[in-house]
């Protein structure tokens, strides 16, 4: 199942800790904004008395990477589903594609690119828990293998049952989550999708393209096109950089 963070609202008291862990994690840019976006991957928002945290679930088979024409993206073994920037043609299919709406797009930048949480996928491989549980001191988000956070949910759950919906938020929703919730209140009154399917997204996109009989010539388009896009891209970077290059000397 590998590894994966367990979110109790219940024990959140809003200090933003785990915002500000990954925005020095990750070296991203300026303070945390009050939505997610390409530079800030975590917030937390207040809901029904709650404090709420909105991240990349970590899909089990991850809708986004199914989308992606060119693989930029993909669901390691350690449980992150994590971004490549070099690969990425800026379609923005992943943005639609997302049943949680996460992925955001760089559109201040004249190379643009997608920032998400990728899960401190580094740390994680090196046996460290997330950026954003380290820093956490009120036991709000834990970090740890899937097995044991889903009996450590389902226990504090049949603990206290007057103090949880008996719900585990990201267990089955879009196919299986790595980052779980657990709550007082129901997931769809803190702002959380609640007509998710139990069947993950990516299933269907597979089921559309194993129907079409005949798409190789659309293919070798597609993917000429997807070159030369690649191609305007890092064209349009090295440009940039020469231009700074030149800004810098003067």
């Amino acid at each position: 199942m590998g590894m994966g963070l367990l979110i109790d609202a219940t024990r959140c008291i809003g200090c933003g800790a785990c915002s500000s862990a990954c925005k020095e994690q990750n070296k991203l840019p300026g303070q945390v904004e009050e939505v997610l976006t390409a530079y800030t991957w975590t917030t937390v928002h207040e809901h029904e008395g709650l404090n709420v945290r909105r991240l990349c679930m970590h899909c089990e088979v991850p809708t986004c990477a199914s989308v992606c024409p060119v693989a930029a993206l993909k669901k390691t073994p350690d449980g992150p589903v994590v971004y490549d920037a070099e690969r990425c043609m800026g379609c923005r299919y992943c943005m639609m594609a997302c049943p949680f709406e996460i992925p955001k797009y760089q559109w201040d930048r004249p190379v643009p690119v997608v920032g998400k949480c990728i899960m401190c996928a580094g740390r994680v491989k090196d046996g460290k828990p997330t950026a954003c549980a380290e820093a956490c001191q009120y036991g709000a988000t834990t970090f740890g293998k899937k097995e044991d956070l889903i009996w450590e949910a389902r226990t504090r759950i049949r603990q206290k049952p007057g103090d949880y919906v008996n719900q585990i938020y990201g267990l089955t929703e879009a196919g299986g989550t790595s980052v779980m919730m657990i709550s007082s209140v129901p997931f769809e009154k803190l702002g959380l999708k609640s007509n998710l399917p139990a069947d993950p997204p990516a299933m269907r996109t597979w089921q559309v393209l194993s129907n079409i009989p005949d798409f190789v010539g659309v293919w070798g388009v597609f993917l000429y096109g997807v070159h030369w896009i690649t191609a305007r891209r890092e064209a349009v970077a090295k440009a940039a950089n020469h231009t700074n290059g030149r800004e810098d000397r003067s």
